[in-house]
């Protein structure tokens, strides 16, 4: 008996099926049966199924004698389905690679629930992934499995067949089965969480719900929107016979009438000949169901909810649409007079700041993604070290950061009077972005451009389509700009021509490469989570600015598989690819994690292709292998610097065999060619790796110029011990303290 039973109904979905059913039948996790139902499906879906059933004996290929719908083609796989758990997925969805692996744990270690949610997300059609669960919806809370009454905020989530894990004897228990017409998920996915006496939550994305330009049932034109009435009275037929199905009336109700206004309002939806009637209908539904007080409720706005559903019971279509305007009307003047009033009252405060004396002990920091990352946290932490004399503060931006501050660093959020204060009376800025364009640069106060590391592709000026005129006003208000080598300076002096002082001083994020100690690698790796004895790989794919759905040319999964147990994976995935390979065997997912430089410390290896880590991690004399299988693609569309093939630090790879031939050749790390190719890329891009580059920063910028260290020599260097080299030294000793040098 297998542990997952996978359904997949077929029609006219000959484009995505094979996408579809090989993200199943190539999950890490195979214990699945597949069982894929072609509903009378006029193209090559019937083929598609026959073929991959011949291939792979999980697959089991049904096949309707006529057009029935997603709801009957569904019940036909449930009919010939024997595993512990059923999943649901359309013909032109997908899994994410993982998605399975990371389902049977969180079953196991729940104690396999009736019902398991996980989460999902969008693709559209133009290749934009975004979430599709709101965040924070399902918070894992440990191990302990809970039911619907203990988080009935679980109701607000879409209800959808798809994203969940139903074990059988739920699903038997119920009789439950998937009706004909559209919206055939109410009636299974309602009285199925409404029921079950054990539900946990899997916070993860485990499926790629494609969102069709045409040819979608759910945006399609037509009376079949129609059924979402009739489904909608279905699930409350069931509810009156589920006990204690009662207590969730009013939620339901409340959730429908959402559901039936976003249906009414979503334009090219309902023919308009059919409007009045499913107005006219859902009135009535909304009467006959009308919930009984004291039933439990999901909360929010209540008098506009409660408005909506007695116009609806009333029939009163010309109203509703008064109140549908009004609301729009009145929350834009709203937001709108409350955005003006507090805008002009933060000017004011913004020009007395701007008239008060500059504030020489005020030095505020900030990252583009507003957490305490990159140069910036390095600069900061220092300037602590050596002039405490300086307050700091931090700007941080909404939503979660890439990690915590330092104790007694203050936070400041963008648009608040503590934050206006701050900027208006620095004496020093500094960032790795631009600060924006209405804070006026005030004489005296000194910005420092640090940048994000290394130029690959093409920057500022360089780029086409910029805007020009702006670019050039915040590079004016630069005093000074951050350089790791000589590369890098004559790209930032081209692509940023202004009066600044270039200083070209190393990259601070990476000092730790060379301050860190075997302990303190040993102490990263573990709190990884990674075995002793296991090649830790850190696989760092860069983000492609002309393509925000770009899914990089290494399957992770895969890759971890073909490379055996003695290898881990660090999935460090660029943004914008939700879902990408994530979990599985072999496979560590580190892309929130808040330090880049930790991964670094605790990795073996690196494996990139365009990413700016690599110049930093060079200085590590680790192994570097540089995957570029679409070189050609990305100097074409970004431009270039360098062509970093030809000076790559390691080997060069184009396809994911070879990738895997490089990792498990064992020469990877003894070659003397591969040595030689580090030592020359060293020496070109980090002549200033040694521990010391935030240091000779804060000496420059912040206390006069005074005692600035010079680079150590590169034979002085001792950069942190990677694992390897440890397990060949016999001990885990921690290394000799950093060489001390003259002129400080």
């Amino acid at each position: 008996m297998p542990r997952f039973s996978i359904i997949v109904p077929a029609h006219q979905v000959q484009a995505y099926l094979p996408a579809c059913l090989t993200s199943v039948l190539s999950q890490d996790f195979q214990d699945v049966e597949l069982i894929a139902v072609d509903d009378a499906s006029p193209d090559a879906c019937r083929d598609i199924i026959a073929e991959t059933a011949a291939a792979d004996p999980r697959v089991t290929g049904l096949r309707l004698p006529r057009t029935a719908g997603p709801g009957p083609a569904r019940n036909a796989g449930l009919d010939h389905a024997s595993g512990d758990y059923l999943l649901f997925l359309d013909g032109d969805d997908t899994l994410t690679p993982g998605a399975l692996a990371a389902i049977a744990a969180r079953l196991a270690a729940t104690g396999d629930p009736q019902l398991l949610l996980f989460g999902h997300a969008r693709a559209a059609w133009h290749g934009a992934v975004t979430p599709g669960t709101p965040p924070g919806a399902l918070a894992e809370r440990g191990p302990r499995t809970f039911t619907l009454a203990e988080r009935p905020a679980l109701l607000r989530l879409p209800p959808v067949a798809w994203a969940a894990a139903y074990r059988r004897d739920l699903i038997d228990g119920l009789d439950l089965r998937f009706p004909p017409g559209h919206y055939q998920d109410l009636p299974f996915v309602y009285p199925a969480l409404t029921a079950a006496a054990s539900v946990a939550v899997l916070d993860r994305s485990c499926v790629h719900h494609r969102e069709r330009r045409t040819g979608g049932r759910a945006r399609a034109a037509g009376r079949g929107h129609l059924d979402v009435l009739t489904q909608y009275d279905r699930v409350f037929a069931q509810l009156a016979t589920l006990p204690g199905g009662d207590r969730w009336r009013a939620a339901i109700h409340r959730r429908m009438v959402d559901h039936l206004t976003a249906v009414y309002r979503m334009p090219g939806r309902l023919p308009a000949a059919d409007r009045a009637e499913f107005f006219r209908r859902s009135g009535a539904l909304c009467r006959r169901h009308r919930a009984a007080a004291g039933a439990t409720a999901l909360g929010g706005r209540r008098r506009t909810a409660g408005l909506r559903q007695l116009l609806l019971r009333l029939g009163a279509r010309r109203a509703f649409h008064l109140l549908l305007s009004a609301h729009r009307v009145a929350g834009r003047l709203r937001a709108r007079t409350r955005g003006r009033l507090r805008g002009r009252l933060l000017r004011v405060h913004y020009r007395l700041q701007l008239r008060r004396p500059l504030d020489r002990k005020l030095a505020v920091f900030s990252t583009e993604s507003g957490g305490y990352t990159g140069h910036p946290a390095a600069i900061e932490a220092k300037l602590r070290e050596l002039a405490p004399a300086v307050r700091t503060a931090w700007i941080t931006r909404p939503g979660p950061g890439p990690g915590p501050l330092p104790e007694g660093v203050p936070a400041l959020t963008p648009g608040t009077r503590r934050y206006l204060r701050a900027v208006a009376r620095a004496r020093y800025l500094v960032s790795d972005a631009a600060f924006p364009d209405t804070l006026v640069k005030r004489p005296g106060q000194l910005r420092l451009q640090t940048h994000g590391g290394t130029p690959l592709a093409h920057v500022g000026l360089d780029v086409p389509h910029r805007d020009i005129p702006r670019l050039l006003r915040q590079i004016d208000r630069w005093d000074y700009c951050l350089s790791a080598n000589r590369h890098t300076t004559l790209a930032w002096e081209g692509a940023y021509p202004a009066t600044y002082l270039t200083l070209e001083y190393g990259s601070p994020r990476a000092d730790v490469f060379h301050t860190a100690t075997a302990a303190d690698v040993l102490r990263v790796r573990a709190g990884l989570g990674i075995p002793d004895g296991v090649l830790a790989v850190l696989y760092a794919p860069a983000r492609r600015g002309y393509d925000r759905g770009h899914l990089p040319g290494v399957d992770p999964a895969r890759l971890a598989r073909d490379l055996g147990p003695g290898f881990l994976l660090l999935l460090r995935a660029p943004g914008g690819t939700a879902g990408y390979g994530r979990t599985g065997a072999g496979v560590l997912d580190v892309t929130a994690h808040p330090r880049i430089e930790e991964l670094c410390l605790a990795a073996d290896a690196l494996v990139t292709d365009y990413a700016p880590v690599l110049f930093d991690y060079a200085g590590l004399d680790r192994p570097i292998v540089l995957h570029a299988d679409d070189w050609e693609v990305y100097r074409a569309v970004h431009g270039v610097y360098l062509d970093l093939p030809a000076a790559a630090p390691g080997p060069v790879t184009r396809t994911q065999e070879e990738l895997t031939a490089v990792l498990t050749g064992h020469r990877l790390w003894t070659d003397p060619r591969g040595a030689a190719q580090r030592a020359a890329f060293r020496r070109q891009f980090c002549p200033y790796a040694d521990g010391f580059a935030a240091e000779r920063v804060v000496r420059q910028v912040f206390l006069g110029g005074r005692r600035v260290p010079p680079a150590v020599p590169p034979e002085a260097r001792r950069p942190a011990p990677g694992a390897v080299a440890l397990r060949a030294a016999g001990a885990p000793r921690p290394r000799s303290a950093r060489p001390a040098y003259s002129g400080r």
